[in-house]
């Protein structure tokens, strides 16, 4: 049992699906059947969660604040995805890549331990489900080109030049002594 909820961002409809309490898939389509499709079959059979209901809400709120300006909102909801253990890893790798950064695929496989692993890298964005959450529109052809995405390269381009104007974190100040 799956949650699913599309919502209008400035880059056309969102859609998330959760289940099993973490992320399933989400992309820039309001055809969820499209985005089930890329959901591993073995994710497809589990129960659904207490949770998802809540945790649909709190995905939709991260990907409002995304694009209110918190480009690190998407990072912090769980997120299951299966493959093999290089792809998983990978897509743990991209969740580290920070807003604001790209990485060459060259830079992205040595991240993941395996520089030889070029194609690899390429395979673990181009099977990627959960497309924000998992930020792979961060990496970069080494000419500094954009290379694919899924949505498109004009979303891609969008999504980076949104993030390139993330302001930085603001020093909290101390409350000692007031």
């Amino acid at each position: 049992m799956a949650e699913t909820t599309t919502l209008n961002t400035p880059d056309g409809p969102f859609t998330i699906i959760i289940g099993g309490g973490a992320v399933l898939a989400s992309g820039w389509t309001d055809d969820a059947a499209s985005l089930t499709a890329l959901i591993h079959r073995e994710l497809c059979t589990g129960t659904g969660s207490q949770d998802d209901g809540e945790l649909l809400g709190l995905a939709r709120s991260a990907v409002e604040d995304y694009y209110a300006g918190d480009h690190s909102a998407p990072g912090r909801l769980p997120v299951r995805q299966r493959s093999g253990p290089y792809r998983e890893h990978a897509w743990e790798v991209l969740r580290g890549v920070e807003p604001g950064h790209t990485l060459t695929y060259s830079d992205y496989a040595e991240r993941t331990g395996n520089p030889a692993a070029v194609r690899a890298a390429a395979g673990a964005c181009a099977h990627n489900a959960a497309a924000l959450f998992v930020p792979c529109h961060r990496i970069l052809r080494s000419d500094g080109g954009l290379g694919g995405f899924r949505y498109g390269t004009t979303i891609k381009e969008s999504l980076l030049r949104r993030e390139s104007r993330t302001p930085s974190t603001p020093t909290p100040t101390s409350s000692v002594g007031r």
